[in-house]
């Protein structure tokens, strides 16, 4: 696979230990497809990395001593053209591995992610696929407490109250973790109908992909 410029995926990673970054070079680097652009320690080296090299994917570490990855995925949204960031973790219930997603990131891994599902779910990012299933999502939140519920649930109903019925329709067909071809046959219209629905409702709600999506759906059912 190759990304719509017809070159190789492009990947930052960032993370504090130096082990992890070659293991995750060594096996990300051995796909035809991918390309390793650079490396970074800490949270603070990727803004002017990601400017320099422009990834199409940035692997992101959650702790680090100096800037943490969410202080990081947070600063990259507020850039033009943000790469697609994918949260690593040790923990599958992670209040900052939900934050991060809040903020945008496209999903997360375990680091001890099999090498090939590793390579398909930068491929399936790198595509503009999340890597995380609403499923997940809803395990995640029902383990993590991090406050805000009540204001969280008014928020998400009062955006989701600006999309059109049809908009709203397909936003919780992504909530529920339907595919485009499953919405599709679900609500009667086509593909390329249902992608612009989803286009319109990014960008009606200022959101970045389909797992804030699915996030806000959660929230607007409190």
């Amino acid at each position: 696979m190759t990304t719509p410029g017809g070159g190789p995926i492009r990947v930052l990673i960032v993370d504090d230990d130096a082990m992890v970054r070659a293991g995750l070079s060594m096996i990300l680097g051995g796909a035809g497809d991918i390309e390793i652009v650079a490396e970074a320690a800490d949270g603070s080296e990727v803004p002017p990395l990601v400017a320099e090299h422009r990834p199409d994917v940035v692997l992101m570490d959650i702790r680090m001593p100096g800037v943490d990855g969410l202080t990081a995925t947070e600063a990259l949204r507020g850039t033009s053209s943000p790469p697609e960031v994918v949260v690593l973790t040790t923990f599958h219930a992670d209040a900052q591995v939900l934050r991060a997603l809040r903020a945008g990131a496209a999903g997360f891994l375990l680091k001890d992610i099999a090498p090939g599902d590793l390579v398909q779910a930068i491929r399936k990012v790198a595509a503009g696929e999340p890597i995380l299933s609403p499923a997940v999502t809803r395990q995640l939140i029902t383990h993590v407490s991090d406050g805000g519920a009540r204001e969280r649930t008014d928020r998400a109903r009062k955006l989701l109250g600006r999309l059109s019925e049809r908009e709203r329709e397909v936003a919780l067909a992504v909530g529920r973790g339907r595919s485009n071809a499953e919405i599709a046959r679900e609500l009667y219209m086509s593909v390329p109908t249902v992608k612009a629905h989803v286009s319109r409702i990014l960008t009606k709600l200022d959101l970045n992909n389909r797992v804030q999506v699915a996030l806000l759906v959660y929230d607007a059912n409190g």
